[in-house]
């Protein structure tokens, strides 16, 4: 996904507010709260999965979608 800048900084805003954040990548669909975006070595999410404590790490190249699920 192409992220455009205003889509960017929604990402970022949900990341600095903890918001959920529902995506999907490569066909499979995640609800995550968003707890940072990083930069190294590529761009990325950075997800909390609320039913383990995981935190997983999306590249944002990888995102086919996303909604700010709580706004």
């Amino acid at each position: 996904m192409r992220l455009s800048p205003a889509l960017y900084n929604e990402l970022e805003a949900a990341a600095a507010g903890h918001r959920r954040v529902a995506l999907t990548r490569r066909g499979s669909e995640f609800v995550v709260i968003a707890r940072r975006i990083i930069t190294t070595p590529r761009e990325a999410l950075v997800g909390l999965l609320p039913m383990t404590g995981e935190e997983m790490v999306f590249p944002l190249e990888e995102i086919d979608t996303f909604n700010i699920v709580d706004r």
